[in-house]
């Protein structure tokens, strides 16, 4: 688990079972002075005292042992409401639709583009628009 230091008051968790995108995600990330979290695996975040704080979840679909979509379920069944952004490399329409049938608020095909990947963030964070991304 990495911590930045946040100007803005947000903290992003990012749970995802590839380094190079968590490192890639902690640099963006500081560069804006907003705080991130990183986990490698979905059980870290759900065992961690830290999982009530974060203002934004962004996950990878497909990991070891539980997906993003199983991450999601089993926020939303403890009642944890987490704005969340689904990251995956194999994007399919049908996924989509059920993420953002279930409530995800952005499902992002990787690699995404750093605007894009913005775009969604600030659409969670308090005070954006929920607008749906692909």
């Amino acid at each position: 688990m990495t911590n930045c230091s946040a100007k803005t008051g947000s903290v992003i968790v990012i749970v995802d079972d590839d380094p190079s995108v968590c490192e890639g995600l902690l640099d963006l990330f500081a560069s804006m002075g907003v705080a991130a979290k990183t986990f490698h695996r979905a059980s870290e975040l759900l065992d961690s005292p830290f999982l009530g704080s974060a203002s934004c979840l962004i996950t990878d679909v497909q990991m070891p042992e539980m997906s993003g979509f199983e991450l999601y379920d089993r926020l939303i069944s403890r009642n944890i409401h987490i704005p969340t952004i689904l990251l995956t490399a194999f994007p399919k329409e049908a996924d989509r639709a059920r993420a953002l049938r279930k409530g995800v608020r952005c499902y992002l095909s990787k690699p995404c583009s750093e605007a894009e990947l913005l775009s969604c963030i600030r659409s969670v964070l308090p005070g954006g628009s929920n607008t749906g991304h692909d």
